[in-house]
């Protein structure tokens, strides 16, 4: 692998290693086995189209819409705060003692649900049309940077599969009701937290 394909493996994962609202969903799908690979895919494509966007030099939508990123920031705090209050309520009611097979709705509500914390997270595009385009721009045009942004894509991809996946891991761990119960709370307020990061910085 090339130093400006590494560098792009890097920087992309290093920027969705963080805890957040898609992460958390991706996870707890893994730890359902409920449509993990269509889900991871979604998820990794979704990354590769606003990467390759931010590569080919797309970061200056914003500059162009003003609005854009104020509107964006309250639908998605908007949608979290609706999430978050969907999973408070699951772990209260509990009753997830779910052995590994999945309960975790339709193939479509599962996809929809990951577009939304996808397509509706300033973050999303501040991470890859504007940092990784900007750190894209240290390459010369042709081969350097589309290695750059093939590395990119590639972390996305080897993250979302091995967070999908690895979560078995831990099926042993969430066998219990208590556990699926804290999951939940814990990603309730992960949703929150965001939510409350997106309207603070307006």
């Amino acid at each position: 692998m090339s130093g400006a394909a590494l560098t792009g493996f890097a920087t992309s994962l290093s920027l969705i290693l963080a805890i957040g609202a898609q992460n958390a969903f991706v996870l707890r799908q893994g730890l359902m086995r409920s449509h993990v690979f269509a889900l991871c895919l979604f998820c990794a494509a979704s990354d590769a189209v606003l990467i390759a966007a931010g590569v080919a030099g797309f970061g200056r939508m914003s500059a162009a819409a003003p609005w854009l990123p104020v509107a964006m920031t309250l639908g998605g705090a908007a949608f979290l705060v609706v999430y978050g209050a969907l999973r408070l309520r699951a772990a209260i009611r509990g009753g997830h003692a779910l052995a590994a097979a999945g309960r975790g709705g339709s193939v479509w509500a599962v996809l929809g649900t990951a577009a939304a914390l996808t397509w509706l997270n300033p973050h999303v595009y501040l991470d890859t049309l504007a940092l990784i385009g900007a750190v894209s721009t240290r390459f010369a045009p042709g081969d350097d940077r589309l290695a750059f942004g093939l590395g990119a894509v590639a972390a996305s991809f080897v993250f979302f599969f091995t967070l999908g996946y690895g979560a078995r891991l831990l099926a042993p761990v969430m066998a219990s009701p208590r556990a699926w119960r804290l999951l939940d709370l814990g990603i309730a307020l992960v949703m929150w937290a965001i939510a409350a990061g997106l309207l603070a910085g307006l």
